[in-house]
């Protein structure tokens, strides 16, 4: 309770004390039932209760509660990753109690947390770029080799080359890509077009994947569903999410597509009938470079849902997950209409 708190109520009580007084005084010369001469001062007195409780209540609400309620939802926010958090201070320099230093201190935190998050992501952004050229160099020398008479060992140690080289020039893509779309170099361009066709764009795009898994690919799309977005970026989020599917699902398992509408947002599911996840791994499955199942790493780096989330969050939309181990997992993506209204 703040020290100011205390003067008050004592001179409160000091007054209603002497209040009191005059009522006894004023019930002594009152020659009124006695039954009312007892109610009036226990009355008198559950109305200064009340009042004190109310008025305390509300100053412990407008001192406490209230501030650590912001910084908790502060709090909050920096745990998803919003480093440009700022919670002021409630008194001026000279009059800080504990809670403002608090919140000075947290300020300093956030501050520092993001002056590290941003030189990790300007660091790894920088490699990537320095990476580019040699790594150019060596996937067309590569390619030269394959052209060339090759025994069977040579023949498959040029194609390892060419493996790796693909994988890691698309770690270096989304790395840079993941890096302008957070510091805001790449901002969506919308526009309204028809999501229905390019989600079938898209899948038709896996059918050498599910040709050679034997996967049974289910569609279920509305004739014509209009939104508006960037399409270019979404076409990253519906790539993403079909070749997470078709890679978790092992040959003979079914990855189905489906979409539907209201007049409000646009849903799109990707389902898959692969190995599934847990509650931990579904906790952090949109964080950058995780990775929840090992088995798989060979075959991703880590990045591509984590551009989804950023993504869909310049755009306006959310994507959620429900997952159940051995049994697989459904990603489910949602766009509001906007100006796509029209059909």
């Amino acid at each position: 309770m703040s020290p100011s708190l205390f003067p008050i109520l004592f001179g409160i009580l000091l007054l209603m004390s002497g209040v009191h007084q005059g009522l006894v005084v004023l019930m002594n010369t009152w020659n009124g039932p006695v039954l009312l001469q007892v109610l009036i001062p226990l009355a008198y007195w559950a109305v200064v209760a009340a009042g004190l409780t109310i008025y305390t209540a509300w100053r412990i609400c407008e001192t406490y509660d209230k501030p650590m309620m912001t910084l908790a939802d502060a709090a909050n926010k920096v745990a998803h990753g919003d480093f440009s958090v700022y919670v002021a201070p409630y008194h001026a320099p000279d009059k800080y109690d504990y809670l403002d230093r608090m919140i000075v201190d947290f300020n300093k935190m956030v501050e520092e947390l993001g002056s590290m998050e941003t030189l990790k992501t300007d660091f790894a952004a920088n490699v990537s770029h320095e990476l580019k050229t040699p790594l150019a160099a060596i996937y067309n020398y590569a390619q030269l080799l394959q052209n060339t008479p090759l025994d069977n060992r040579q023949a498959e140690d040029v194609r390892i080359i060419l493996e790796n080289t693909n994988r890691l020039s698309s770690l270096i893509f989304n790395i840079l890509k993941l890096n302008k779309l957070e510091s805001q170099k790449i901002l969506p361009t919308a526009a309204g077009y028809d999501l229905c066709a390019q989600l079938a764009e898209c899948m038709i795009g896996f059918e050498p994947v599910w040709e050679k898994k034997d996967i049974e690919p289910e569609v279920e799309l509305e004739d014509r569903a209009m939104v508006w977005a960037d399409a270019e970026l979404m076409a990253v989020v519906w790539n993403n999410l079909l070749s997470n599917a078709f890679k978790f699902t092992p040959p003979g398992g079914t990855v189905t597509l489906r979409q539907s509408s209201t007049p409000e947002e646009v849903t799109v599911q990707v389902a898959d009938t692969g190995c599934g996840m847990d509650e931990t791994t579904m906790r952090r499955i949109f964080d950058k470079f995780y990775q929840g199942d090992p088995s798989h790493s060979t075959e991703g780096n880590g990045l591509g849902l984590a551009l989804v989330m950023r993504i869909l969050q310049l755009c306006g939309g959310t994507i959620s997950v429900d997952s159940t181990p051995g049994k697989g997992s459904v990603f489910t993506v949602r766009l509001p209409r906007q100006r796509g209204e029209q059909q």
